[in-house]
């Protein structure tokens, strides 16, 4: 598992382009202020360890939004972060697993369509933590 995050004071999204035949045709156009932007990427690996995989997702995610006293969280899957990847399937239900757990403690939460190439646009807080790599 791979994440990229970001603290951002603005982020904005438009869907661009289906990926995935599965997904339904969708065009959406959405932003939000005071957000923890993650780019995520499930790998093959990440199949066997799925619970394991969900906990480390959602705490740290709860660990930089509360670094920024927000409970704002965009999540959006970015499948360049490694040559491993999981099954789109396995990506899926990994993202609504975290989602009900990040809902469930009052976190407002935003997702990019899934199987969905999207134009956004992101105004990244200079701080230090404002950029953070994680690896699990």
């Amino acid at each position: 598992m791979k994440l990229l995050m970001f603290y951002t004071k603005e982020w904005w999204y438009k869907t661009a382009a289906k990926t995935l035949e599965t997904v339904p045709d969708r065009e959406i156009e959405e932003h939000m202020h005071d957000a923890v932007v993650i780019f995520f990427h499930s790998e093959a690996e990440d199949e066997s360890r799925s619970e394991s995989m969900c906990e480390k997702f959602v705490k740290n995610t709860k660990w930089l939004a509360g670094k920024f006293k927000t409970t704002n969280v965009v999540l959006h899957s970015f499948n360049h972060l490694s040559l491993s990847k999981s099954s789109p399937d396995f990506a899926k239900a990994l993202l609504d697993d975290v989602i009900i757990r990040l809902e469930r403690a009052g976190y407002t939460v935003m997702q990019t369509p899934f199987g969905y190439f999207n134009e956004f646009r992101m105004h990244v807080a200079g701080d230090s933590l404002a950029k953070v790599f994680k690896e699990f």
